[in-house]
């Protein structure tokens, strides 16, 4: 798999072999700030994913996807949760589908090939647990 960035994305995602790469165009959270993780609601159409702050070992961001979007196929070397806020989201996990309603959450291990698509549009709270390739 090539390069990939999408402009849905505040800052810039950006998929490669391997990992995600995400260029913040807003500052993160600092240690102690609390940060709303609501539904969006109606607000949802007009949102973007942000990264909410970045750790030495964790990031956690609030992926954004409307009906039909999808993150390709791609893998990180750390283990992933994806916890739908709103919405419903397909999450494919080595060619497995696991549908994730508002509420659930899914555990990804390190390393495991997965893909997003949303099949309503979607809201998640992203956590990755940052580790070398």
């Amino acid at each position: 798999m090539g390069r990939v960035c999408r402009p849905w994305f505040t800052g810039s995602l950006c998929l490669h072999p391997g990992r995600i790469i995400v260029r913040m165009a807003i500052p993160h959270a600092s240690a102690g700030q609390s940060i709303d993780v609501q539904p969006l609601g109606a607000r949802l159409v007009d949102e973007k994913t942000v990264a909410l702050f970045k750790a030495q070992h964790l990031e956690v961001m609030r992926l954004v996807l409307q009906a039909g979007k999808s993150l390709p196929p791609h893998q990180v070397a750390g283990e992933i949760t994806i916890h739908c806020i709103e919405g419903t989201l397909d999450v494919t996990i080595d060619g497995r589908s696991h549908v994730l309603h508002a509420g659930q959450l899914l555990f990804l291990a390190g390393g495991a090939l997965h893909g997003v698509t949303a099949l309503a549009d979607a809201s998640a709270l992203v956590t990755i647990a940052l580790r070398k390739a």
